[in-house]
């Protein structure tokens, strides 16, 4: 009886695909994160529609270690913020002595809004009604601390201009309700649950930039894409208000095969609504967005599938 078991059993084996399934990793984040929940979604969908591939998502250390799994292969796939993958990408900021050359851009998944919050009440309505008023510009060393000084300085606005104060995300929005500080910068993927838990409690108003604002930001530093905080995320926040993002990228070595990336990126697009159904961050996963803010030279596996599409790749987005 045993032995018909496990004829029966290599029969099946031998007609079932699953034989033959390649394993691949997915580097994101911490589960408290987008990231995590996002990489879960396209791993989801690679299992759903990618033929002889099985994905999972791992929870990381996020971009910076993301980067290394990639380069030595314990990752197929990853997530990391755009600054990070470019530096790299191209050995320079915190890779100096280490460039890991091999990083290629798959897909822009979304962009970290810089949001520059302050209460309806406050009189502050642009970048320069912070002059002069109690800011924080973010936890110390923080992303969020290096997009506002950023954004601040390209436009005439320095530390000494302001009384900065380096607050991480729920500190920066208790301080708002508690009236200890007059603004706020949150560089994070929207919407967030500091500032939807403070919407609920006070009235907020969001700081657009100016075409010109926007301009001088990413002149200082093109990591930057112009990106729109849209209507209706936030309570008492309807219309869409313009400003700066930092995209998050998804990178794979340039050693993964091209039809395997191809396959991938495909079925990623086709099957947008899956990963929105996951996380709302993926309405602005679309191939325009990849085509205008990709930091670094995209997999030919990917570029095959955009040229389907009938797009134009940018020459600088060719390895």
């Amino acid at each position: 009886m045993k032995h018909t078991h496990k004829l029966a059993f290599a029969l099946a084996l031998l007609a079932s695909p699953v034989a033959a399934q390649e394993q691949l990793s997915i580097a994101t984040g911490g589960t408290g994160g987008v990231y995590y929940p996002m990489g879960g979604g396209l791993a989801e969908v690679i299992n759903n529609y990618v033929d002889g591939y099985s994905a999972t998502a791992e929870v990381t250390g996020a971009s910076v270690e993301n980067m290394g799994l990639v380069a030595t292969g314990d990752a197929d796939l990853a997530i990391g913020l755009a600054d990070t993958v470019f530096q790299a990408q191209s050995g320079t900021g915190r890779f100096e002595g280490q460039q890991l050359e091999m990083i290629r851009g798959v897909a822009v998944l979304y962009a970290n809004l810089v949001q520059i919050v302050t209460l309806a009440d406050s009189g502050i309505t642009t970048l320069d009604d912070l002059v002069g008023k109690r800011v924080s510009v973010g936890a110390p060393g923080s992303g969020t601390e290096v997009n506002a000084e950023a954004i601040l300085s390209a436009n005439g606005i320095s530390y000494d201009d302001i009384d900065e104060q380096r607050l991480n995300f729920n500190e920066t929005a208790d301080a708002l309700a508690n009236g200890d500080i007059d603004a706020g910068f949150f560089s994070v993927g929207a919407p967030t649950s500091s500032i939807l838990n403070l919407a609920t409690t006070n009235s907020i108003r969001m700081i657009a930039l100016s075409e010109e604002e926007i301009a001088a930001a990413q002149a200082a530093d093109p990591i930057f894409a112009s990106a729109e905080l849209a209507g209706g995320l936030y309570e008492g926040v309807d219309a869409p208000v313009a400003g700066l993002g930092i995209p998050n990228v998804l990178v794979a070595s340039s050693e993964m095969s091209e039809d395997t990336v191809y396959e991938i990126t495909k079925a990623m697009f086709e099957n947008i609504a899956d990963l929105r159904a996951v996380h709302p961050a993926a309405n602005q996963t679309e191939i325009s967005f990849t085509l205008s803010a990709s930091p670094i030279p995209l997999h030919p596996g990917a570029i095959r599938y955009y040229e389907e599409t009938g797009a134009t790749i940018p020459d600088r987005m060719r390895p």
